[in-house]
């Protein structure tokens, strides 16, 4: 990884120039914001001004002359402003990079020391139509999961869905009413969906329904047959309508839900009250954490069991926490899920630390918060009648505006494309927009749903690096018997682009760090565009340079095929 050797240069530089200076120093090295800053840039000096008591440019010109004016790796380096230092690698270094990655791009990614970590992600409520508010827990998460998976870490991909408590009772109890019509051969997610809204209705109105749901949960329980009997045709149900949408995602996750969790509840609840960290609070058993309070300025409780006896989401979370750093042996937990979940989860972490089950020294856990889908409006997407937007519905428009578009452009183009090779192009198309059109975003922000605006063929959207992956094969096209040969970057834009190829692990790196999905799909848009600079000023076909383009052509397309595979995203050679 070009960024460590650099940054492994200039901590050896600062050591020799300044021997008193603590060995466990950072020495930080960033890629540069622009080419005229050259690479790569050192802006340490500036941190280390007061510790060494001297002007930082002062400090620079020292670590510059203990540097030496030219290496093998290095072909300048220049002092900026108060003393930044710009770095300028050999063109020799980054042809030799480059040529080490055509082995195995894969090779430049795996992680120094593989770690077991848990991703919680996607989460849809059993019985309930999956909208386009599980759109970005899924995709954010199983984007993240690829990455530290490619990375050569073992990931452990969880479903926790809703799959247990006092809706389950209202519509066990619904099932048995006799006039309710049901064929669990032929029933399917939207006759649920209804039959719950009918439920919830009789439930609040109702006094004696409102009893037999809860004498149905006690029920389901204890582990009584005939209820468990419906419980689990109604999972089914809802898995397998489900699972039609991580089919058309290209999403592989595992299913462990509130109900995995249930028989530990009690237990958690009995530590807790052995280890003296349960207070009653109006009957419940609550923790209270430090720096927690609500809006008047009152201790925060985090409830762990409710006044009636209960349970609840935190009971379920802290069970799941124990169970995946004390069973699963995790050394990172990751949860994905809306911002408004952060106070939940920072809470969450405090208690399972304090509880003995969280040991950040041996643990990370992080919480991946994200914002709402939008609108053109500006107000949460929603379909024209005001219902919250079903997911299914939303990816099979994206898949038919994309097959329109398609066809238009074979028009024009007087493209010759079968209607299934077509069908197939605009479902990979159309997934993809909807896909990198979120991933593209910061997670933290909201932003605005457009089908125009993601299937557009310019500018960082999917459609636009489809078709530079497109453009390569294209050219290989051309020259069916080229011989590939080694990478020799001459031309600046091919020294452009080879440097942008060898600076995908650390950007990979960084990701694995800070989980912002967004800082890949920027850079694979880069990667695109310093291709097409490339293509503009170097001819491959028929010139002298032409086999090493063409390898240089084919490192491009691997990259860049790897770096939408990461995102989740497909590729076609023809479009």
């Amino acid at each position: 990884m070009l960024i460590k050797i650099i940054e492994n240069k200039f901590s050896q530089a600062f050591q020799q120039a300044f021997p008193d200076l603590d060995k466990t120093t950072k020495i930080e090295v960033t890629r540069s914001t622009h080419a005229r800053f050259g690479h790569y840039q050192c802006n340490s000096a500036m941190k280390l001004t007061k510790l060494l008591k001297m002007p930082p440019r002062d400090i620079s010109l020292k670590v510059l002359e203990t540097l030496g004016e030219q290496s093998e790796i290095i072909e300048k380096c220049e002092i900026a402003g108060p003393g930044f230092i710009n770095i300028s690698l050999t063109s020799k270094y980054i042809t030799q990079s480059c040529q080490e990655m055509t082995k195995d791009i894969r090779g430049e990614a795996k992680a120094d020391k593989p770690i077991k970590i848990a991703i919680d992600f996607s989460s849809p409520n059993t019985a309930k139509e999956m909208h386009v508010g599980h759109l970005r827990s899924t995709i954010i998460g199983d984007s993240l999961a690829r990455l530290l998976e490619f990375q050569g870490h073992d990931v452990l991909r969880l479903n926790h869905i809703g799959d247990w408590g006092t809706a389950f009772g209202m519509l066990i109890a619904k099932l048995q009413d006799p006039k309710v019509k049901f064929d669990e051969k032929t029933a399917d997610l939207s006759f649920l969906v209804t039959l719950y809204k009918e439920a919830k209705k009789q439930f609040d109105e109702d006094e004696n329904f409102k009893k037999q749901s809860q004498l149905e949960v006690v029920k389901l329980q204890s582990g009584d047959a005939q209820t468990l009997q419906y419980w689990h045709t109604i999972c089914q149900i809802s898995r397998k309508a489900y699972q039609e949408i991580y089919d058309l995602l290209d999403i592989n996750i595992t299913e462990r839900g509130e109900s995995f969790y249930n028989p530990l509840l009690a237990d958690t609840i009995k530590d807790l009250e052995n280890k003296k960290l349960i207070e009653v609070s109006d009957g419940a058993k609550c923790m209270f954490l430090e720096g927690y309070v609500n809006r008047e300025g009152e201790p925060l409780p985090f409830m762990l069991q409710k006044s009636d006896g209960g349970y609840n989401y935190a009971t379920t979370d802290m069970a799941s926490i124990r169970h995946r750093i004390e069973d699963e042996k995790c050394n990172r937990l990751i949860y994905v899920t809306d911002a408004g979940q952060a106070t939940h989860f920072a809470m969450l972490f405090k208690a399972a630390e304090i509880a003995g089950y969280l040991d950040p020294q041996k643990v990370r856990a992080d919480h991946v918060p994200f914002g709402l889908v939008l609108g053109p409006d500006g107000k949460k997407f929603k379909t024209r009648s005001g219902e919250t937007e079903k997911l299914i519905d939303l990816l099979t428009t994206a898949i038919d505006k994309a097959y329109n578009i398609l066809q238009e452009r074979a028009k024009e183009k007087e493209a010759g494309f079968d209607p299934q090779e077509m069908k197939d192009i605009a479902t990979v198309l159309g997934i993809n927009a909807v896909k990198y059109s979120d991933l593209s975003c910061n997670r933290t922000h909201d932003y605005a749903f457009s089908y125009d605006k993601m299937l557009r063929f310019e500018g960082n959207t999917a459609a636009f690096l489809m078709y530079s992956y497109v453009r390569i094969h294209g050219i290989k096209r051309k020259i069916p018997n080229a011989q590939v040969s080694k990478i020799d970057l001459q031309h600046e834009s091919e020294i452009a682009l080879g440097l942008h190829i060898c600076q995908f692990a650390e950007i990979l790196d960084s990701i694995s760090d800070d989980l912002m999905p967004n800082r890949l799909c920027e850079y694979l848009f880069e990667l695109a565009e310093k291709f097409n600079g490339f293509f503009r000023d170097c001819r491959v076909e028929g010139v002298s340079e032409q086999n090493q383009r063409l390898a240089l052509c084919e490192l491009t397309a691997d990259v860049l095929q790897q770096g939408l595979s990461i995102l989740g995203l497909k590729t076609v050679t023809r479009m």
